[in-house]
């Protein structure tokens, strides 16, 4: 069980082959797959080759980067960030996040959003994020936007979901 407090440190740190329980879980929600790359579900193992392939993978050579949301000093995967279309030249990266669902609601995705500004910062030297929300997806719409994630544009048509078309919101956040 996900145990939150509103003042709590979020750390970011390279998956581990500790994580397969709750990266199967995440990977294999269909009600995810919505608002992911994801459309279908992933093998324990296919997962697990994943992790520890990634251990070894150089985020400048393969331009994208999973981190997983931990609480200071806890152990329990809480969520992870997605670093994607990494552009060394622009000091820019696309951001996907998935916060728990057993943590949701309760100051998580703030926490791990602030990690994530720290961290692209201060080792990543980056200079922007940017991330494409769903119009449906209400939560994390006034997650970004309460964050400081500004709106650039309208995504007409973007996503297709249950044989109907949606629109997506593109967001920036200047670091």
């Amino acid at each position: 069980m996900c145990r939150v407090s509103f003042c709590m440190t979020i750390k970011l740190r390279a998956m581990e082959p500790g994580d397969i329980d709750a990266i199967y879980r995440w990977e294999n929600d269909p009600t995810l797959w919505t608002y992911s790359a994801a459309h279908q579900p992933f093998s324990r193992h296919a997962l697990q080759q994943f992790i520890d392939e990634s251990s070894m993978t150089d985020f400048y050579a393969s331009r994208q980067l999973r981190l997983i949301a931990e609480e200071e000093g806890g152990h329990e995967p809480l969520g992870c960030v997605d670093l994607f279309d990494f552009d060394p030249f622009h000091r820019r990266a696309a951001l996907g996040l998935l916060v728990d669902s057993r943590c949701r609601n309760r100051g998580m995705g703030r926490a791990i959003l602030s990690a994530i500004d720290d961290f692209a910062q201060q080792h990543l030297c980056l200079h922007q994020l940017h991330c494409i929300i769903a119009t449906d997806n209400a939560p994390c719409l006034t997650l970004f936007r309460s964050f400081g994630y500004s709106e650039a544009g309208i995504l007409k048509q973007w996503i297709f979901q249950e044989g109907e078309w949606h629109d997506a919101i593109f967001f920036q956040r200047m670091l």
